[in-house]
């Protein structure tokens, strides 16, 4: 079930929602895309912004922090049998974006760090789907991968291009639709439209309790 469609969507939709969350209602910041993070890091260095560019910083940080200890849980726990390991990061990253939603304004560059880490340890667990290498919390590698198949397939003709071209449109398409939905919420809910995503990757940790056998066609 880690590579099950059905599963990707509910990581997908919670990947687009933090960006947007952590954007509207958290000062502007991504807590997937830490290549914008990057480019306004490096802005207000230039500009001598000392104070701002921590806000950009310390996501970077959370984010490769995150990948490091994924790697540790996946060594320490991937022969366990109770628990898949894949489990304990969607559970931990639910936990993640409970506290998140406790976090006032004030603290926006510790709820930040938080969905960074929280976005690292999804992006670094969660790689493949349908056999498919494909993204949850970011779209460019997708879009890429998605018109290059795309075209190799009205080269070739080969329908399994065109099965994995629209494969990754649909993510793609599911990003756009949680972006737009953590918009919304977090107009309306304000920091506790956080939650929702929780909810989506705790819907991810229980869909993983379904055997192969059990699942059907997604």
């Amino acid at each position: 079930m880690s590579e099950s469609l059905l599963l990707a969507v509910f990581l997908t939709l919670a990947g687009g929602f933090q960006d947007a969350y952590s954007y509207n209602c958290r000062g502007e910041v991504f807590a997937n895309a830490q290549t914008g993070n990057i480019v306004l890091l490096g802005q207000n260095l230039a500009q001598g912004r000392w104070q701002e560019a921590l806000h950009y910083l310390l996501p970077l940080g959370a984010f490769i922090s995150g990948v490091y200890v994924t790697e540790w849980v996946r060594h320490l726990f991937k022969e366990y049998q109770r628990l898949h390991w894949r489990q304990m990061v969607l559970c931990t990253e639910a936990i993640l974006l409970a506290v998140v939603g406790l976090l006032p304004q004030s603290a926006n560059m510790l709820a930040n760090g938080l969905m960074s880490f929280a976005c690292a340890m999804q992006v670094n667990s969660f790689r493949k789907f349908r056999g498919i290498p494909c993204a949850t919390t970011m779209c460019i590698g997708n879009m890429r991968s998605a018109t290059e198949m795309l075209c190799r397939y009205h080269i070739t003709k080969d329908r399994e291009l065109r099965r994995k071209c629209r494969h990754y449109y649909f993510v793609i398409l599911v990003f756009a639709l949680g972006a737009a939905g953590g918009a919304l919420m977090s107009l309306w809910l304000g920091e506790r439209a956080i939650w929702m995503a929780g909810g989506l990757l705790f819907g991810g940790f229980l869909i993983m309790f379904v055997k192969e056998g059990e699942r059907g066609p997604l």
